[in-house]
């Protein structure tokens, strides 16, 4: 069981991981132990998360987020089959934590009526100095 939040906890069968075959570093031991891990959540069968926190996962989850509704965490950093469940793990941990989070509402803001003058002043005084540029006259 993986806590998330004071609401949230994800249940050990809502998991399911495969171990495959690294690349990468690891000499013989490479070829011969499947230490890589592939974490998958199936978050949209998940009945511990509410439907706000789904949508922002699968925002943020991006190329991660399967068209079954499932994570998938891809993890081969460590020789360690241990090591590498364990970070796979926190991973899915901060990432539902972050989709957890609810996202501040924007309050739009107005450009002030100084600040509109100060532009429209200084695209006059602009244009006033590209008008000195004209022709010169006959004299």
């Amino acid at each position: 069981m993986i806590k998330i939040t004071e609401q949230i906890t994800i249940e050990d069968w809502e998991l399911t991981e495969q171990f495959v075959r690294a690349s990468g570093p690891g000499g013989q031991n490479v070829n011969k132990v499947a230490t890589a891990v592939e974490l998958r959540f199936e978050a949209e069968r998940s009945p511990n998360l509410p439907d706000p926190v789904k949508r922002r996962l699968k925002r943020l989850a991006g190329r991660r987020w399967t068209k079954e509704g499932a994570v998938v965490i891809q993890v081969s950093e460590e020789r360690s089959q241990a090591r590498n469940r364990e970070i796979a793990r926190d991973r899915l941990a901060a990432l539902l934590r972050k989709a957890s989070e609810k996202p501040k509402r924007r309050i739009p803001t107005k450009v002030s009526a100084n600040q509109k003058r100060k532009r429209v002043e200084a695209k006059k005084r602009r244009g006033e100095v590209k008008a000195l540029r004209g022709q010169v006259g006959d004299s």
